[in-house]
């Protein structure tokens, strides 16, 4: 075993993959950027390096600086997790010829199975079935447009590098190809460092299988069965389990079977993921679309069902040592299910998130595990993956691990930072994804049936009031500290019990507009509006968590629930029944907000960076068109003008950064029609 191991990653995997390090005994180094320099994974390495500036161009996908680090830290080996370099053999080269060892798969397989198009070409050659589609490095968009017309719509386009979902693009039809390979290029560009796409016949209501193989350096290699990836977003996994609820036993020794054949093309060694693609009305039919000569996201479902430390074995093969296990000894126990934990919110179309995590609460309990980079005081940015942990649960039965999931997640607190962890709860509670009718466009038709809810239950609304209501009194109390009530400059005068007004904007821009009487210990709190009611509160314990966060226990109408608020200037966070809930005062004309179809403001949704302009001042534009693209997480979003007519301002170049709400665009009204 290595003395001393590199992590070349960074977030939750790099917090993981010490985990294991840590157990073994092996000295850990982490790596990071300006941008990660109060990060978790930087606290938790043995020792950590700097590579540079916070572009991952200059920092986690600099090869040279990464090798010049390992260097001089003393590593032996290098990890490098998933994302990032983990599949780049120039990169495992640059390994080799450092002296170092690369903990994955030799150069060579990892050229044939990170090109897809090689891939599918090794891969039908031994017999398996592939998808069909088209692409190879030297296909121009103008050759691609050409031969989409053999494959037929709706297809996909695909980066031949990398994985993750990212760069993909479903296209329906002709017309909305050329836009999509534009798109597709620049993206994979930027995660992979190379644009060669490939495109592949979309199958309707498709299932997502993959199956985890293990293989050492001495020609032995072992499944560790299937996984189940169909809950999927814009091809982004988002809940995965193992086993699947819909193969046979029959099914899945085929497919078990396919994926060792697979590795076997390529002799590959170490820890590897083979994906396929079936339609939902055929489970024994099954195409290969890639493989993942990595570790996965969604390893720890397969640890759990099997007690078999991924990471450990990765060690071990990349050691020379055997596997010491052969098939036979590879049982499955019970079921477990993985919930994506991003920086997100799904109520504005899943735009990324970022800020000031102010309070952190991460569940735990028999059959829980969560991996995370997350740590409560620290902030999250845009500049990277907007994973931020994963919550896995397992239970002797599939129904077990899905309440157990749900109640882990309904435990998840992240104030300060919007995730999505209240529309994952609503996934594993929804009855298609309880009788295991899954498929990769599931998760699309409920946003279309139900869209997503912003805002609390009208029967929480009363409760949320008396929640901040307690917090500002509280504030208040805090802010004293043992002085004079006139110190506060807040209006309080003696005399008159008037009412102190408070005005809040709930998620979906509804008011809470409530009065308060009384001090923290007991108060009255009147919610006004459509349906005004009056609420007798008590406080009966309360803890300052952290600058502004309260724990609060309190009696709302003689019904006892237990809150976390979070003040952050003109927002309020509040954690209540398993909810996040984000309350912001209230826009005024004065601040420049006004209605956008009114006054033509553009404002972007989510922090990020300027990727391109596409129209300038003086453009006659119509509604809806594209002004600006922000890339925010490693995806890009276009700004649309509010209306038709002049583009007044442009107020950002390529390269800005930008932060939420931030104007970047003006369009002035179009004048109107001639009579």
């Amino acid at each position: 075993m290595f003395d001393t191991v590199m992590v070349a990653n960074r977030g939750e995997i790099a917090v993981r993959i010490f985990a294991t390090l840590r157990r073994l005994g092996v000295r850990s180094i982490g790596v990071y950027s300006d941008e990660d320099l109060d990060a978790r994974h930087v606290r938790e390495a043995d020792v950590a390096m700097r590579l540079g500036p916070a572009p991952a161009r200059e920092s986690y996908l600099n090869i040279e600086r990464v090798i010049d680090a390992a260097l001089a830290s003393g590593a032996q080996a290098i990890h490098p997790g998933y994302g990032f370099l983990s599949e780049n053999a120039h990169f495992v080269r640059a390994c080799e010829e450092a002296g170092l060892t690369f903990i994955g798969p030799s150069a060579e397989s990892v050229e044939v199975m990170g090109d897809k198009i090689r891939a599918k070409a090794a891969v039908a050659r031994a017999g398996v079935a592939v998808v069909p589609g088209c692409g190879d490095s030297t296909m121009s968009n103008d050759d691609l447009l050409a031969a989409a017309r053999d494959i037929g719509y709706p297809l996909l386009v695909k980066p031949s590098a990398g994985g993750g979902g990212k760069g993909m693009h479903l296209v329906n039809e002709p017309s909305e190809l050329e836009r999509a390979l534009v798109s597709a290029r620049r993206e994979a560009s930027v995660a992979f460092g190379e644009d060669a796409l490939l495109l592949e016949r979309y199958l309707v209501r498709p299932r997502h299988l993959e199956v985890q193989i293990l293989a050492d350096h001495f020609g032995h290699a072992v499944h560790l069965f299937e996984r189940e990836c169909s809950l999927q977003r814009r091809h982004q996994k988002v809940i995965e389990e193992a086993p699947s609820p819909w193969l046979s036993d029959a099914s899945r020794a085929a497919l078990c079977d396919a994926a060792l054949r697979v590795g076997a093309v390529v002799d590959y060694r170490g820890v590897g993921t083979v994906e396929f693609i079936a339609s939902s009305a055929q489970p024994d039919e099954f195409f290969f679309m890639e493989m993942n000569t990595r570790l996965q996201v969604e390893h720890p479902v397969t640890e759990f069902i099997t007690g078999i430390d991924l990471v450990e074995q990765q060690l071990r093969v990349a050691a020379g040592e055997a596997l010491s296990c052969h098939q036979d000894d590879v049982v499955r126990h019970g079921h477990a299910i993985e919930a994506r934990v991003y920086a997100e919110d799904p109520a504005r179309n899943f735009l990324p998130t970022g800020g000031y995590l102010l309070a952190l609460r991460e569940p735990h309990g028999d059959g829980v595990r969560v991996d995370s980079s997350l740590l409560e005081g620290t902030h999250v940015a845009t500049t990277y993956d907007p994973m931020l942990a994963k919550v896995i649960a397992h239970g002797t039965s599939r129904d077990e691990a899905l309440a157990r999931l749900d109640d882990a997640l309904a435990t998840t607190m992240t104030l300060g930072v919007s995730t999505n962890v209240s529309f994952l709860r609503t996934l594993v509670r929804d009855d298609e994804v309880r009788a295991g009718r899954l498929d990769t466009e599931l998760i699309a038709r409920l946003l279309d049936d139900t869209g997503v809810s912003s805002s609390p239950a009208r029967a929480n609304v009363g409760e949320l009031a008396a929640c901040l209501a307690l917090s500002e009194l509280l504030s208040i109390e805090h802010a004293l500290g043992g002085r004079s009530r006139f110190d506060v400059a807040d209006g309080w005068r003696v005399g008159e019990h008037a009412a102190t007004k408070y005005s809040w904007r709930l998620p979906d821009d509804d008011p809470l507009e409530f009065e308060v009487r009384g001090t923290w210990r007991h108060a009255r709190v009147t919610l006004r509006g459509e349906h005004e009611e009056l609420l007798e509160v008590t406080c009966a314990s309360w803890d300052l968590r952290g600058p502004g966060v309260y724990e609060i226990v309190l009696s709302v109408n003689d019904v006892t629930t237990r809150a976390v608020i979070g003040r952050e200037r003109a927002r309020r966070w509040i954690w209540h029944r398993g909810e996040t809930t984000l309350l912001r005062a209230p826009l005024r004309e004065r601040d420049g907000v006004g209605a956008s179809e009114r006054d033509g403001v553009v404002r972007s949704p989510m922090p990020g960076v300027v990727i391109d302009v596409r129209a300038h001042a003086g453009e006659v534009v119509s509604r809806a068109q594209a002004l600006v693209v922000v890339e925010a997480m490693k995806m890009e979003h276009a700004l649309l003008a509010p209306h038709a007519g002049t583009l007044r301002d442009v107020l950002v170049a390529v390269g800005d950064q930008v932060v939420l709400d931030q104007i970047v665009a003006t369009v002035s009204a179009a004048p109107p029609a001639p009579a």
